[in-house]
């Protein structure tokens, strides 16, 4: 086969998805020698392909991002073939929740989540627009589905009635350099990004799901009650943060607070290894990359109970409701006070984490090409 794989996410570095592309095709060039791969990207100008996608042969579009979205809207509904834009291609591989209208390729569709439907004003009106309308249509054309947890299987079916037996579930996987940084690093990380001796880190895109906010108010109960630890938050800011930062400044916490932006893949190792604790309150993942990252580095975690982070915590994490910063507080309080409770979180965290791994992904992904292939 000729597989043809989104990488729109990836050259364009939008954090989870970009990463679930980069990976995923990175592990299937690493085990699958029978297919040929090609790589597709929309605004080649603002691209970055790293390696090994820019050995790839690529197909482009020059739309950007919303224009190369309504073209695929007007596609579907028109019944408009967009074919021609992958020629010689057998199956197309959507992994940024988009998908072309197709006929004659084969088509496959990674189900991040559905958080537009859960919590749709933690969205820009655009975006929930075009998901909520285009969502059902994508999932009922694509020929096979992937979904990256049980939880986002669930709520696939659940809402949009698809045939459970178009779904499979594939877990994303961490990468092998997330693990427990040498001091050496852990230093040079200090230094570089001017982290405190102690601190409280989260990782992922500023912008409502993460519940952020929450994060805020539970550091500034737990700073008020003498707690001498800094709150490192890591990530770009996305989308409708102003809240966050407006209540930030009300907390009083400007200064308290440090955000080192976006952090290249080869130092967050360090970073979480740094980490007295992480803590990842998010209101919903369709499987949470940062909380995995974090146990394979032997950080203890304090994370969500809710969608698909169990599945991917496990017995390795403490789990509180994201929407009570009682619960929050507690558990922080009660990982920074218990010594054995951190160590136990701490050898825990490595095993769980190493129940996923990119490779078998892309074994699974490569399987499902496969039963395509054959009908």
């Amino acid at each position: 086969m000729r597989i043809c794989i989104d990488a729109s996410p990836a050259v364009h570095h939008r954090a989870g998805l970009g990463r679930y592309a980069q990976e995923l095709a990175t592990a299937l060039l690493d085990i699958d020698s029978e297919n040929d791969y090609v790589a597709f990207y929309n605004r080649p100008s603002d691209a970055h392909v790293d390696p090994p996608l820019d050995r790839l042969p690529h197909l482009t579009t020059n739309l950007p991002a919303k224009p190369w979205r309504m073209s695929a809207l007007v596609a579907h509904f028109a019944r408009i073939s967009q074919d021609r834009l992958f020629p010689g291609i057998d199956l197309f591989h959507a992994t940024d929740h988009l998908l072309p209208r197709l006929t004659r390729l084969k088509s496959v569709f990674t189900l991040h989540d559905l958080v537009f439907r859960f919590y749709p004003h933690t969205h820009k009106p655009l975006n929930r627009w075009f998901l909520t309308l285009m969502m059902p249509r994508f999932l009922k054309a694509a020929d096979a589905v992937i979904a990256v947890s049980e939880s986002t299987k669930r709520d696939a079916i659940r809402i949009y009635g698809i045939d459970e037996g178009k779904v499979t579930v594939i877990y994303e996987g961490v990468s092998q350099h997330f693990r427990r940084a040498s001091p050496e690093a852990i230093s040079a990380a200090r230094h570089k990004y001017s982290l405190p001796d102690q601190f409280l880190l989260s990782v992922g895109t500023i912008e409502p799901r993460k519940n952020l906010t929450s994060l805020l108010e539970a550091y500034h109960t737990l700073k008020s009650e003498g707690l001498p630890l800094g709150l490192v938050i890591v990530g770009k800011k996305g989308w409708l943060y102003s809240g966050f930062f407006n209540r930030m400044h009300e907390l009083g916490l400007d200064s308290a607070v440090a955000f080192p932006g976006f952090v290249p893949d080869e130092d967050l190792p360090a970073l979480y290894s740094a980490a007295d604790l992480f803590v990842f309150p998010s209101l919903y993942e369709g499987f949470g990359l940062p909380v995995l990252e974090s146990l394979a580095c032997g950080t203890p975690v304090v994370a969500s109970n809710a969608s698909s982070l169990p599945e991917v915590a496990g017995e390795a994490a403490i789990l509180v409701d994201p929407r009570s910063v009682e619960a929050l507080v507690r558990a922080v309080k009660d990982v920074l006070g218990n010594r054995e409770l951190r160590e136990d979180l701490r050898e825990r965290g490595p095993k769980q984490a190493a129940r996923f791994n990119w490779q078998r992904a892309a074994r699974e992904t490569l399987a499902v090409y496969t039963s395509l292939a054959g009908e």
